[in-house]
């Protein structure tokens, strides 16, 4: 074998491992709606930016899985919220402050967990308990504390990690009296409003940016006594991928701040309700923001 075959050989090996180093960034995502459309807006911004194409697995389960992921390599960032990470992952709780429980999530990813915890996208995705508009107005219902106050009682209806969850149902259930009439009742998440308007349950545990709280008459019920922390949206990387590739740092940097409560109820609204593509809504949404 000639030099220029060894090298011309030598070549290729080097151009196929460069593009496959290009698509290892792979991008996750929690199984639920604004999860997906968070890690569509993700993926897209990187491609354009980076001028090279990103790996999706968008969808891939709970909290729990999308960190394993997260940690094994499997991925290199998904979308979290600071009051899950303080709650169910760094087992941590009695703070409601989102400065401090952004900070603390950050120190314990960072060192413990060699994580990077990303500025906030800019919206709360609270837990939100939520009524019949009707029942609201007929029993004078404004804050959990009046739903606890009433002797009538509810039937709930929650997804499973709200069950599970410490900062859920336990949460929930440890800071309000509420009187359950039946077992709460465990049920996919985009089958809560289907069963509180159909009065399957009389209340349910969905989530501050469901599009459909827009739209429906239906009441969510204020924390009052702050049974949950804040949740503040933001992107967790793998520290070692920031550190190799700056650009990627400061392509995500863009991202932070841009999407509003609004913002994300809409987008939320748009692919649940009008069933529009997650791409296309992901699409139109950095268009908006000039991003």
């Amino acid at each position: 074998m000639d030099r220029k075959t060894i090298l011309a050989g030598l070549a290729a090996v080097l151009l196929i491992t460069g593009c496959s180093s290009k698509h290892r960034i792979a991008i996750g995502s929690k199984n639920f709606t604004e999860q997906v459309i968070l890690g569509e807006i993700i993926a897209q911004h990187l491609e354009k930016r980076l001028h090279q194409p990103v790996e999706r697995k968008l969808n891939l389960g709970g909290t729990l899985l999308a960190h394993q992921a997260l940690l094994s390599g499997d991925i290199d960032m998904y979308p979290e919220y600071t009051g899950t990470a303080f709650t169910n992952i760094l087992k941590r709780s009695g703070v409601t402050d989102p400065a401090v429980v952004l900070d603390r999530v950050r120190t314990e990813y960072a060192s413990g967990l060699r994580l990077d915890v990303l500025d906030p996208l800019g919206f709360n995705s609270s837990f939100a308990m939520t009524v019949r508009g009707a029942d609201a107005r007929a029993r004078h219902l404004e804050t959990l504390s009046d739903a606890a106050a009433d002797p009538a009682g509810f039937a709930l209806g929650a997804g499973y990690e709200f069950m599970t969850r410490p900062d859920g149902f336990p949460a929930v259930n440890g800071t309000y009296s509420i009187k359950w009439t039946a077992v709460p009742k465990s049920m996919d998440l985009g089958l809560l409003y289907t069963a509180l308007l159909g009065k399957q349950v009389s209340m349910v545990a969905a989530n501050t940016t469901d599009g459909a709280l827009t739209k429906l008459d239906v009441k969510v019920l204020k924390d009052d006594k702050q049974a949950f922390p804040p949740y503040q949206a933001c992107i967790v990387v793998r520290s070692e991928l920031l550190a190799a590739n700056p650009d990627v740092r400061k392509a995500l940097s863009e991202l932070s701040g841009k999407i509003s409560d609004d913002a994300m109820r809409a987008m939320n609204y748009a692919v649940d309700a009008e069933h529009k593509q997650v791409r296309d809504v992901a699409k139109e949404f950095l268009e908006k923001v000039g991003l």
